[in-house]
């Protein structure tokens, strides 16, 4: 029997969690004669909570190719966290039911660690409650921090974007240097891993290349030293460079930049270290400066996206249909890289308690011995992530041409439900 899909996006979104979602919808419709319909939750998971389905088959093929290359998420996102099944038991109670009331057979959920750990409940409970779904997690995050993958959709193009800005910028401030900005910081996200910031670091080739300095949540601030290597910087290269992560700690283990507040995901919200390293160079050195916070531009910029970044982004959503009409359950599709040169790399798959609520860190070896750069290992690692150039479609008016969902609505089964 036919078995409908429900997809969801989960956390904040990538430049290319839309390819991700144009592979699954595209794989499900050349299987008609397997799949019925493919519903996305409206918003995420709060969408599937209220029984917010989009009926995606309302949505036209060249609008679905379109999502490849559209920023932002197509069908709506959210960053509501479901906790265990006993803290939640109403809320997972609910998704079972939505799912039995629209004939899902599928559930593919696109996120990080925490959405992992949702789609496995999801398929516990499933089994429980008498009703079981396939359920498949889809990897997504531009942190770069899920294990067992070597790689995450949505990093290399937040990497690629993170390279290209703090070259260019790098450029802007030597040509002025002599008279006038000495010191740019350019703070980027990464809240306990700090790849997306050792990114920036593919740009220094050679000596006196920027970013001269890179700060990684991996490695505890120590000012003297920090000082010492702008200060070197400025005085032989005529300016100083800068990539931070909005995760850098103290050697107390303390955020530079802590709001004191909290996000629903129960993450310290964090008020930006750019103007605190800043300030830090002004008090203490005098120096001139500029800061940058890359924040949303960083994770929605497709117009610079890695095309293998697009490719991967495209093969997982492909890989998660695969996988479901497979029989399989509790598991998420994984990008395995095969060599580095050539750099060549193919789908495989994990068990998604592997993956569920666990972060991989920038390993020792990826920096170097000072703390403030990257070593020729981590340039191995990173530099295919961000390799080749997939534009989007530009219009007459020179602006990219963008895709919108008619975001369709299944007519609802259920009693309302307050979330």
């Amino acid at each position: 029997m036919k078995k409908n899909i429900l997809y969801a996006q989960s956390g904040g979104v990538t430049p290319v969690i839309n390819a991700t979602a144009c592979g699954v919808i595209e794989t499900a419709r050349i299987n008609r004669d397997r799949i019925g319909t493919v519903y996305a939750g409206k918003d995420g998971i709060i969408g599937v909570l209220q029984e917010e389905l989009i009926d995606t088959s309302k949505e036209t093929k060249s609008d679905i190719a379109g999502l490849r290359h559209t920023p932002g998420g197509g069908f709506g996102s959210c960053r509501y966290k479901l906790r265990s099944i006993e803290e939640s038991k109403r809320e997972y109670q609910r998704l079972i039911e939505v799912l039995r009331a629209h004939d899902i057979g599928y559930f593919l959920y696109n996120g990080g660690g925490d959405s992992a750990d949702t789609a496995y409940k999801v398929s516990q409970i499933g089994k429980k409650m008498g009703f079981p779904v396939n359920c498949i997690g889809v990897p997504k995050t531009i942190d770069n921090d899920l294990p067992v993958t070597d790689n995450c959709p949505g990093f290399g193009s937040v990497a690629k974007y993170v390279a290209v800005s703090i070259m260019e910028a790098s450029l802007d401030v030597e040509s002025m240097a002599s008279s006038s900005t000495k010191v740019f910081i350019l703070e980027v996200m990464g809240r306990h891993a700090g790849w997306i910031a050792a990114a920036g670091g593919l740009v220094a080739r050679e000596e006196g290349d920027p970013p001269h300095l890179i700060l990684f949540p991996e490695v505890p601030f120590k000012q003297r030293e920090f000082l010492r290597k702008v200060r070197h910087a400025v005085e032989n290269y005529g300016y100083c460079s800068v990539v931070v992560s909005e995760g850098v700690r103290n050697s107390r283990g303390q955020f530079l930049a802590d709001a004191g507040t909290r996000d629903a995901f129960g993450h310290a919200q964090l008020g930006g270290v750019a103007p605190v390293v800043a300030n830090i160079v002004r008090e203490k050195l005098g120096y001139k400066y500029h800061w940058a916070v890359s924040d949303y531009l960083q994770r929605s910029a497709r117009h610079v996206a890695s095309k293998t970044d697009v490719d991967q982004a495209y093969a997982v959503g492909k890989a998660a249909v695969e996988l479901a009409l497979q029989g399989k359950s509790g598991v998420m599709p994984i990008i395995k890289r095969v060599s580095n040169n050539p750099y060549r790399w193919k789908i495989g798959e994990t068990s998604l308690g592997r993956v569920a609520n666990r972060e991989k860190m920038m390993p020792k070896s990826y920096i170097t011995d000072d703390g403030f750069g990257i070593t020729p290992a981590a340039r191995r690692y990173l530099a295919p992530l961000i390799r080749g150039e997939d534009y989007p479609p530009y219009d007459r008016d020179g602006l990219p041409k963008y895709v919108r969902m008619k975001k369709v609505l299944a007519r609802k089964k259920l009693p309302e439900f307050d979330v």
